[in-house]
């Protein structure tokens, strides 16, 4: 019997785990088929929303936020890559980090069109594997149009600054629930997994989930 399930995934396109996790949880549903009818829900967070424009060197940024060496970020940002290739995502050179409050503008907008799932994936490929700005708004455009979205209303959008109360609303929501990393992925608004977990795991916890729920 197919059971449904809500998952509310609250992440940032500038965050590699959130990828890793996305796309793990991608596989472990595809693992579960019609055990399980999902919806997934993106939420906003953002890591750096004092970011300005042009964005910041990655080393400079995770030196200074992390308290790391050059080397150390190599190290890690190797480790990335293998674990991104290991579900299917492929990390490119990622050499800056930018805003992205304007992408979770265009995603609350592109969850009223029901194509949010696909421009959250779109855009984590232009900044995770194409190094792409995510803050500039052709690269946003063109990410929309690339899911079907329409590209003059997906501008619109980004020019007016619609849906920026709702965003900052969620993040604030979201930081009461006491959300202080990403990705956080909530199961049926009551059980919550964090971090790019392989995909065992998130499958693991899909079936406990559904066998309490059965």
């Amino acid at each position: 019997m197919t059971q449904p399930l809500r998952i509310d995934f609250v992440s940032d396109i500038a965050c590699p785990w959130c990828a890793i996790g996305l796309s793990s949880l991608q596989l472990a549903l595809s693992r579960l088929g019609n055990e399980v009818d999902a919806q997934v829900v993106m939420h906003p967070f953002e890591l750096n929303p004092q970011m300005g424009p042009g964005g910041e060197d990655v080393v400079d940024y995770l030196g200074k936020k992390y308290g790391r060496t050059p080397a150390q970020i190599a190290e890690t940002q190797a480790m990335i890559r293998d674990r991104g290739a290991s579900v299917g995502f492929t990390f490119g050179p990622r050499t800056r980090v930018y805003n992205t409050f304007d992408a979770h503008r265009l995603l609350h907008w592109a969850g009223i069109e029901g194509k949010q799932l696909p421009l959250k994936l779109a855009l984590m490929r232009a900044y995770h594997a194409d190094g792409k700005d995510p803050s500039n708004h052709d690269v946003l455009v063109d990410a929309a149009q690339s899911v079907g979205l329409d590209a003059a209303k997906a501008r619109d959008v980004l020019r007016s600054g619609d849906y920026a109360d709702e965003v900052r609303a969620e993040e604030r929501e979201h930081q009461a629930m006491g959300i202080q990393s990403v990705p956080s992925i909530i199961f049926n608004q009551r059980y919550l997994v964090s971090g790019g977990q392989p995909v065992e795991a998130f499958e693991q916890a899909i079936r406990q989930i559904l066998a309490e729920n059965a």
